[in-house]
């Protein structure tokens, strides 16, 4: 098998041997660029932006997501399933909210008077 290869070989013209080095050089020029581009800073930059970005929004996505179940749980709280508001927890809620607002505004007066 190895003779037939060598036959193969030396039955080659120097034109085709050229025409192979050429191909190969080819070759090894469209890899040498497609790695310049790689790993040239502002390639490496703009995936580490994308990547960074990308972090983000899915962070976004997911706080959103937390965020909207939260306020789905204390809507669900004072309002009944025909979304009419519960009285009965509105009114205390509304109670204690003022009362934290008077008692922030008071001591607010101590610390300026």
């Amino acid at each position: 098998m190895g003779e037939a290869r060598t036959q193969d070989k030396s039955a080659r013209t120097t034109a085709q041997i050229e025409a192979d080095i050429e191909r190969t050089r080819d070759r090894l020029a469209g890899t040498l660029d497609e790695l310049a581009v790689r790993v040239h800073p502002s390639t490496v930059s703009a995936q580490v932006k994308a990547k960074a970005v990308a972090a983000v929004e899915e962070r976004t996505a997911r706080a959103y997501v937390a965020a909207s179940g939260m306020v789905e749980k204390v809507k669900a709280q004072f309002v009944d399933e025909q979304g009419q508001p519960r009285r009965e927890r509105v009114v205390p809620a509304a109670l204690v909210g003022v009362g934290l607002v008077l008692l922030i505004a008071s001591a607010r007066k101590r610390r300026k008077g």
